[in-house]
């Protein structure tokens, strides 16, 4: 593949690239940079993982001039957190430039705050449909420099409903604009915003060997799903996993079920509010809690490292569905397992999907052993922008409580909080000595999450 090198950037960001260690372009980025640099339209079909976010960020980027301090690309994304995922990329490549200023605007946080981070100006904005239209019609913001526009993963937008956010959004952005699809598959309705809002958009199509994942794909014949969970969970050895089902209701449902049993789990759904999907995505990495009941919000978006398996508890309606669920394991090179449970109600709907296994018995266990949680979670009530790091974190629970290093799991800051997994075994105690110790000679408050 060939260099960035090559690449007619900004050297700013080329010192970005080469302190991020990119230097090889994946196929995406080798076929959709030099058409994005020559400020044409193009609609890319590009999966998860394939490095389309630097893509088209290196082309936002390219265009962005900091001294005009008005909005000049708008990116919208599916989820909040795929576009606080994209934001984060951008904030990194722009790093070198300086002076470039880059908001979220997404649903279920409070609009006050955006609102208010708005009338100061800003670059870039990348958010979802909902909240960036709701802002427009509000008059928010001015639109009349945006020089670039992104869809990115166009078709779970449409599939979630946003296509007519998405052409009122169009609406009120300059015809001049460049705009960007990128998509993992074609559905019809693409077509209606490709006709109607692109000029002469050219067609990529790229196959990303390092994306494909080594998957293996299960089915199981089983009536009573929950005790079917536990089997499955010793039989194929899994220690974390995203449970999917096809509704919010299920998925709430799901989760008391799984904990009653004494299986720890946490949910993910849309109707959460941000704070509580962020703590419950924070708790589902650091190994504090090993499965995650999700509907296909979370499909999507969240890029988990290491995950053992997906486990489909009801049968996706669409193949499409099925696909983007299966890909959130088997990543990074690593092999994984999709299972999809099927009751004698959901056959026919599982065979629509037309994948290559039949379903099978699950297979009986004997003395199965309980999955267990490794770490838990203490919450400090201070993050970044209070200048607390996650070195003075690990300096207190060493120096004031005691603790090695293998006592320490990962350690997550936002801007106001902070969250550092400990063994779990150990949680209440080490808990109770550190809540009342200072860090770097100021007292936070800390509380324990489970």
């Amino acid at each position: 593949m060939p260099s960035f090198d090559t690449l007619a950037l900004r050297q700013p960001l080329k010192e970005a690239l080469k302190r991020l260690e990119f230097t090889k372009m994946t196929p995406i980025q080798a076929s959709a940079l030099p058409i994005i640099l020559e400020k044409k339209d193009c609609i890319a079909q590009a999966a998860t993982g394939s490095g389309k976010t630097l893509a088209f960020g290196l082309g936002v980027l390219e265009r962005i001039n900091p001294k005009s301090f008005g909005i000049q690309s708008l990116i919208l994304c599916p989820t909040r957190e795929l576009a606080e995922q994209v934001a984060k990329v951008i904030r990194s490549c722009a790093s070198e430039i300086g002076n470039i200023k880059i908001l979220t605007l997404c649903g279920g946080v409070p609009m006050r705050g955006q609102l208010h981070s708005l009338k100061h100006g800003a670059h870039i904005i990348v958010g979802t449909p909902g909240r960036v239209l709701k802002l427009l019609q509000m008059d928010a913001f001015d639109t009349a420099q945006i020089q670039t526009v992104v869809l990115d993963e166009a078709d779970q937008m449409i599939d979630m409903g946003f296509i007519e956010d998405i052409t009122s959004i169009l609406g009120f952005t300059p015809p001049s604009r460049q705009t960007l699809l990128f998509s993992a598959t074609f559905p019809e309705s693409i077509q209606a915003i490709t006709s109607e809002f692109m000029k002469e958009p050219v067609m990529l199509t790229t196959e990303h060997a390092v994306s494909k994942p080594k998957i293996e794909e299960i089915a199981y014949l089983c009536n009573d799903k929950l005790p079917a969970i536990a089997k499955v969970l010793n039989l194929h050895s899994i220690t974390n996993t995203i449970i999917f089902c096809n509704t919010k209701v299920d998925a709430n449902a799901l989760c008391e079920d799984l904990n009653r049993i004494g299986i720890h789990a946490l949910t993910l759904h849309g109707d959460m509010e941000q704070f509580d999907r962020n703590e419950a995505i924070i708790q589902f990495r650091n190994l504090s809690a090993p499965i995650l009941v999700a509907t296909d919000v979370a499909g999507r978006g969240i890029d988990i490292e290491g995950l053992d398996a997906i486990i489909n508890y009801e049968v996706p309606i669409q193949n499409e569905r099925y696909t983007h669920r299966i890909g959130r394991t088997g990543r990074a090179g690593k092999n994984g397992i999709a299972i999809t449970l099927v009751n004698r109600h959901q056959y026919e709907r599982f065979l629509e999907l037309k994948r290559s296994i039949t379903p099978v018995e699950l297979p009986s266990i004997k003395d199965a052993s309980p999955l267990k949680t490794l770490m838990r979670t203490i919450c400090i009530d201070a993050g970044k922008k209070d200048k607390l790091r996650a070195g003075d974190i690990v300096g207190a629970l060493i120096n004031e409580c005691g603790l090695t290093q293998e006592d320490i799991g990962k350690i997550d800051q936002l801007d106001h909080l902070s969250y550092v997994a400990v063994a779990r075994p150990k949680a209440d105690n080490i808990y109770q000595k550190f809540v009342s110790r200072p860090i770097k000679g100021k007292t936070f408050r800390k509380w324990l999450l489970d």
